[in-house]
């Protein structure tokens, strides 16, 4: 299943990315849409659990993954629809250390990688960066496709998730605005 038609151009891609900046970067869940999406989930950074899973999935066994899986769903947006990628696709952080934030100097490294990985997602209809750092990836996406909604959500992590009862509803709600311009586009 690593090996699927709708995924390969995007390993090829994490592969190119990795052997450039020569850092680890996961691949895409096979189990999502791949290049056949419609909504670009973009996180941060890979946490530390990526180097057991090798996968950006909502699968993985962390409460960001949990909540990613729950919100999507409650949200009602189709997993076929779905590609989760990072805004800095490639491991910031030392090899046993805990998630650290991006610099800008990372931020300005990995804004060249957007332009191929839209040109591989040809039906992509609305972009959701989640968190702070991520929803900074919008002024480059806007240049790169001013067409394309973005709608910048708090990130997942239940450390964030947990301060205020009102992050659970700005997620969901950003998330079920992506839904319904999913739903305008067919």
């Amino acid at each position: 299943m690593v090996g699927a038609p709708h995924i390969a151009p995007l390993r090829a891609l994490a592969r190119k990315i990795a052997t450039e900046r020569n850092a680890s970067v996961p691949d895409p869940d096979p189990l999502d849409g791949g290049v056949a999406a419609r909504l670009l989930l973009l996180l941060e950074t890979p946490g530390p659990s990526i180097g057991r899973t090798g996968f950006v999935s909502r699968d993985n066994a962390t409460g960001t993954a949990a909540n990613l899986f729950r919100f999507l769903a409650e949200a009602g947006i189709a997993r076929g629809d779905t590609l989760i990628w990072n805004a800095i696709p490639w491991v910031i952080h030392a090899p046993g250390a805990l998630n650290r934030a991006p610099r800008r100097a990372e931020a300005a490294a990995a804004a060249p990688y957007f332009a191929p990985l839209l040109a591989l997602l040809p039906r992509l209809a609305v972009v959701v960066p989640a968190g702070r750092f991520a929803a900074g990836a919008a002024a480059p996406l806007a240049e790169l496709r001013p067409d394309l909604p973005v709608i910048p959500v708090p990130h997942p992590s239940p450390t964030y998730v947990c301060t205020a009862p009102s992050v659970r509803e700005r997620i969901l709600a950003g998330l079920r605005e992506a839904a319904a311009r999913l739903a305008e586009r067919g």
